[in-house]
């Protein structure tokens, strides 16, 4: 497994990482997040981890930008685990384009964010894909929603980090199941949707 005893696990991102960790779910939602850790915990029961949340439902890169001195700097993480951009995207498509964050903008955006976590905490980063669950990749969100995806495989390579390839995993049950299985809106899972997402990072964390 990559992390190590006594290490602390930061997830940072938008309303999939988020699940209600502010108020009923508090402090880890009950979305992958909460699934990433309770099974992280079951198969490595000697291992002592510190784990937090700070999704916040409807977050950009835009607004991580505006909170990543508090929230991802100031927790100090040894490991920084970074999902965001579908709200960067869905924007566009959803009646809000002045909200949707242009490609240029989101590499850059995020590049500077995750530098910045880097030199000021000497953290790990763990990176994982924005996604839509959506079978047909010529679809416009969706061939969008790839380019962004793209994006994070590129940022993961240039930072040596490990990459949860988020999308590819949903495109793997698509092969066998309709959207409606795991998402009501293609966007937010419910629970077997998040598990999709948390086997996705299980392999990547355990090898």
């Amino acid at each position: 497994m990559m992390f190590e005893a006594g290490q602390r696990i930061v997830f940072i991102g938008d309303s999939i990482t988020d699940c209600g960790r502010r108020d009923v779910r508090a402090p880890y939602g009950d979305g992958y997040m909460s699934l990433v850790r309770a099974l992280v915990t079951a198969r490595f029961p000697g291992t002592p981890l510190t784990w937090v949340n700070r999704g916040i439902s409807g977050n950009t890169v835009r607004d991580l930008a505006a909170r990543w001195d508090r929230d991802a700097i100031g927790q100090r993480p040894d490991w920084l685990v970074v999902m965001i951009g579908i709200n960067d995207v869905w924007r566009a498509f959803a009646g809000r384009p002045h909200e949707a964050v242009p490609l240029d903008e989101y590499e850059a955006t995020l590049r500077t964010l995750l530098r910045s976590a880097v030199d000021a905490t000497g953290c790990r980063l763990l990176l994982a894909d924005p996604y839509l669950i959506e079978p047909d990749r010529t679809e416009p969100q969706r061939a969008e929603s790839d380019r962004y995806a793209a994006v994070v495989a590129r940022l993961a390579e240039e930072f040596g980090a490990p990459h949860v390839a988020t999308q590819h995993a949903f495109d793997a049950v698509l092969e066998v199941s309709p959207p409606d299985l795991w998402a009501d809106d293609r966007v937010h899972p419910g629970l077997p949707g998040h598990a999709v997402i948390a086997d996705a990072f299980l392999r990547v964390i355990t090898g």
